[in-house]
């Protein structure tokens, strides 16, 4: 029985091996791509968390500052470090790759010579971290004694940039004495310690965790002009305990870092999870802080939509590779139709066949499948526990050749090519229940929602039975036009028209329709889809930088981030400036009643400043979509209030409180009034979540005894320098606290300069951007290229028995040319109907999956919308050209293997 099955694979080759190559697709596909899934998470996954500041991995216990009367305190308070991590949830001690602990006193104030040769206030404090000097090269003196020396004064070593920012160097003499800090030791006002800085060093690596404590040991902390410096110097246990028990308050740390590398993104939901309940199980007396969870959460978030959108597709393309299959295995038992037809008049029993197509798919598709899987293996990245769907999907293509032998009579007397304009009531019932079938889950999707990342099967089914319901709609429709056009060719002169669309009229289209639908609908819903995020990060982009460049001191908020006025004509004067305009941003300003702030309770509002003109001419230069509101672009200095741009909830406020004509605002200690000439749900330089906002037209500001001084400027050019915008931005903020009528802190912080298409990069890269990428590139290509492989097995389904029609029209008197004709219109009809109702599938799902996909993780949390594009219907029309070309070369092969004269001797219609 083996060696006759062998025999039958060998003489039916090409079938079976179409049939294994498809199996190793599919398998190829369960195994593979979860695992290039995985490798493309991790790689987000380590760019997310390499991008940010290694602080925020990490788990920091603290108790906050207090008394102790007990000495040798730093040394004590050491021995829990491991048992703080000990008591971590099982999710995160595997995951622990550094550990810190640290003893601080709260900063005093230190006098001395050296600091008042530059009259510098500082406020100094002490930390003890074990291991400080493995981390670190003395560059002067020594390290403070671990052993206190009665008599000596307390010892201690700062970093070489901090002492030479103070004005300090080794043997620099200080008196510590209590500050007026809300923390007063209780030790008695007056009495001081003396101090020496017995040493400089500096930091192996600054970029190792031991250096991230708050205050920093690296660095000295300037809050503003009124406050004193801030600074931390390494002491000695001995001390530290001097202190302590002396009275000045303390505070113990203890810090965790996770690593990058640690962290396995197959199981990213349960570590975020051991972050809650470590959160919840603090222990009494100490504080958890940690930064990781917020990054955490957001690179879930993007796995999560990520993940569900892949479902998307993957059902689409598993489900067109089920198609192809069935397919391939109807194909197959029709050209043996003959054999079994023969097999039954022997006397064979109904199910001889099946038994004989079972045995020769047990010596193929096994085999296929397990090199399929081996191959998938072969792709880098975590694998996933799916060897279960392996192994149903193994049986069930070993079946599909059997039911299809169950499925396609033997008896070949009956015609094929007669199409039934009225269909049977049962197949109605069942295109009936299909069609509304996929109206259910559509509405039963959109009302419920989903949970992201997990396989929902109404997500994963909805779209297939949504391009299913389609294609039974487009096979309904599919013969009416052809038979008008096909009666208006019978009048007119010349048969292959007539033919042609007579022919294309009868064709039975109903499964390689349905496939076709489902590749093509794949491939265009990819597309449109990321046209849709594509489109939205562009808009995020353009709310973030509304011009091509954008200089601030940080963020918009602070007041004390200005720019002197002429930094605007500065930055105009830079190569490639086309316009700039400046901008005013405050943040939690109150709404008042009249000019002597009397308060409105109407809840606090961002206040943003803009020069409608040249607000307007910065966008229009810049190529921005940004409509600015006619109100303040037409606005113009004059008596009465300002008219002002405000959103929804101060609109609703102000008429709750029963504010009359207008209300006043505070802008850089001036007052000013304004009345709602208008609402908007949100406003570029605005923060996307600020929904309380007032924006005032600065052209129409009146005359005040102080100017509005800008804090940010939008800049719009070609080729613009970020460095040389920097630099005039520095300059404008040195001009600004140094010179003119008005002199700000003088504390230059550095501006900041952020451009449109750094913004819009940033949205496209890192992250889980390539899991996205991934699917949309996966899902086009292979959409397209198994709606070909669909057309394809199409056109041979039915290669034969347009053979015979053809070998008989050419004993007629059919030419060539004539019959290139006939079988361009007999195939035209087929494609295009195909193609386009894959298309319009592929077109409206993205409308209908869009608010239950989360797509908005990727975007900045701005909105996608799915948007029709013009230059969708140029690719369609090329994707059809393509898959008509591709169905007459298959047609023209075919026929040549075939050879249309023994077509017509034969006598076979499939």
């Amino acid at each position: 029985m083996t060696a006759t099955a062998v025999r039958r694979v060998r003489a039916y080759g090409g079938q079976f091996l179409l049939l294994a190559v498809l199996t190793l697709v599919v398998m190829l596909l369960i195994s593979g791509v979860p695992r290039l899934v995985n490798r493309f998470t991790e790689q987000g996954l380590r760019g997310q968390l390499a991008s940010e500041l290694a602080a925020r991995r990490d788990m920091s216990y603290t108790t906050g500052f207090m008394n102790l009367p007990a000495t040798s305190v730093a040394s004590t308070n050491q021995a829990r470090l491991p048992v703080l991590e000990s008591q971590l949830p099982a999710q995160l001690r595997g995951l622990v790759d550094e550990r810190w602990y640290s003893a601080e006193t709260s900063p005093g104030r230190v006098t001395g010579p050296d600091l008042a040769a530059r009259y510098l206030k500082v406020d100094l404090g002490f930390r003890v971290v074990p291991g400080v000097r493995d981390a670190a090269a003395l560059i002067e003196g020594g390290w403070p004694n671990e052993t206190y020396i009665p008599g000596r004064p307390t010892e201690v070593a700062l970093d070489v940039d901090v002492a030479r920012k103070l004005n300090l160097r080794r043997g620099s003499v200080l008196r510590l004495r209590w500050s007026d800090a809300p923390r007063r030791p209780r030790y008695p006002a007056g009495t001081s310690f003396d101090l020496v800085v017995v040493g400089l060093f500096r930091p192996h690596d600054p970029t190792d965790g031991m250096w991230d404590g708050l205050p920093q040991l690296l660095q000295v902390t300037d809050p503003d002009t009124r406050s004193p410096f801030v600074a931390i110097g390494v002491t000695g246990p001995a001390a530290l305990d001097k202190l302590v028990a002396a009275g000045w308050p303390v505070q113990f740390g203890w810090r965790y870092r996770l690593g990058v590398d640690q962290i396995d993104v197959r199981y990213l939901d349960q570590v975020i999870g051991g972050l809650d309940e470590a959160q919840r199980g603090v222990p009494a007396g100490l504080t958890l802080t940690t930064g990781v969870d917020g990054a955490l959460r957001a690179f879930a978030a993007q796995v999560n939509a990520a993940r569900t959108l892949l479902a998307v597709i993957g059902s689409g393309v598993l489900a067109t590779l089920a198609g192809l299959i069935g397919m391939a295995a109807m194909l197959a038992v029709r050209r043996r139709r003959s054999e079994f037809a023969l097999l039954r008049a022997r006397g064979g029993a109904a199910t001889a066949g099946a038994t004989r197509t079972l045995a020769e798919s047990l010596l193929v598709v096994p085999a296929a499948a397990v090199f399929g899987w081996w191959l998938g293996t072969l792709f880098p990245g975590a694998p996933d526990p799916v060897a279960s769907y392996g192994v149903v999907v193994t049986v069930v293509v070993t079946l599909a050749l059997p039911v299809a032998t169950l499925a396609v009579p033997v008896d070949g007397a009956a015609r094929r090519d007669l199409a039934r304009m009225r269909p049977s009531a049962r197949r109605l019932t069942v295109e009936v229940s299909l069609v509304l079938l996929a109206v259910l889950g559509v509405v039963l999707l959109r009302r419920r929602g989903l949970i992201l990342g997990k396989v929902d099967p109404l997500l994963v089914s909805v779209p297939v039975l949504f391009a299913v319901a389609a294609a039974v709609l487009a096979l309904r429709v599919y013969p009416w036009p052809l038979l008008v056009v096909s009666r208006l060719a019978a009048r007119m002169r010349g048969s292959v028209a007539f033919l042609g669309t007579a022919r294309a009229g009868r064709s039975a289209v109903a499964a390689p329709l349905v496939v076709v639908v489902l590749a093509i609908g794949t491939a265009v819903f990819c597309a449109v889809v990321a046209g849709g995020v594509g489109a939205s990060r562009d808009r995020a982009a353009e709310v973030a930088v509304p011009a091509d460049a954008v200089i601030r001191g940080g963020p918009f908020a602070p007041e004390k981030e200005r720019f002197a006025p002429d930094t605007v004509d500065a930055v105009g004067g830079l190569p490639g400036v086309r316009a700039v305009t400046a901008v005013l941003a405050e943040s939690e300003q109150q709404l008042a009643a009249d000019e002597f702030g009397t308060d409105l309770r109407a809840g606090q509002a961002a206040v943003l400043l803009v020069d409608g003109p040249g607000l307007a001419a910065v966008t229009e230069e810049s190529q921005a979509n940004l409509p600015v509101p006619a109100v303040l672009g037409s606005a113009q200095a004059g008596p009465g209030p300002l008219p002002a741009i405000v959103s929804p909830a101060v609109a609703a406020d102000l008429a709750r409180v029963g504010v009359g004509r207008s209300a006043f605002v505070l802008v850089q200690g001036e007052r000013y009034e304004f009345r709602v000439a208008g609402t908007v749900d949100n406003f570029p330089m605005l923060p996307a979540n600020d929904g309380r906002f007032v924006i005032l037209p600065w052209q129409a500001l009146p005359q005040r005894n102080t100017t509005p001084v800008p804090t940010g400027l939008l800049v719009a050019g070609d080729g613009l320098d970020p460095k040389a915008l920097r630099k005039v931005g520095d300059e404008g903020q040195r001009r600004f606290q140094h010179s003119g009528a008005v002199k700000g802190p003088d504390r230059p912080i550095g501006t900041l300069v952020e451009t449109r298409a750094g913004v819009r990069r940033g949205l496209g890269e890192g992250g889980a951007n390539g899991i996205l990428g991934f699917g949309f590139l996966g899902g086009a290509a292979g959409g397209i290229a198994f709606g070909l492989l669909a057309i394809a097995f199409t056109v041979l389904a039915g290669a034969r028995a347009r053979g015979q029609v053809l070998s008989r029209l050419r004993t007629l008197g059919l030419s060539r040319r004539q019959w290139r004709g006939l079988l361009l219109v007999e195939l035209t009809p087929l494609v295009a109907v195909s193609v386009l109702t894959g298309a319009v599938v592929g077109a409206v799902l993205p409308l209908l999956l869009n608010p239950v996909l989360g797509l908005s993780a990727f975007t900045g949390g701005t909105p996608v919308r799915v948007a029709f594009e013009p230059g969708l219907v140029a690719a369609v029309v090329a994707l059809g050209a393509i898959a008509l070309g591709f169905a007459i070369v298959v047609e023209a092969l075919n026929n040549r293997r075939l050879r249309l004269g023994e077509v017509l001797r034969l006598g076979e219609e499939n």
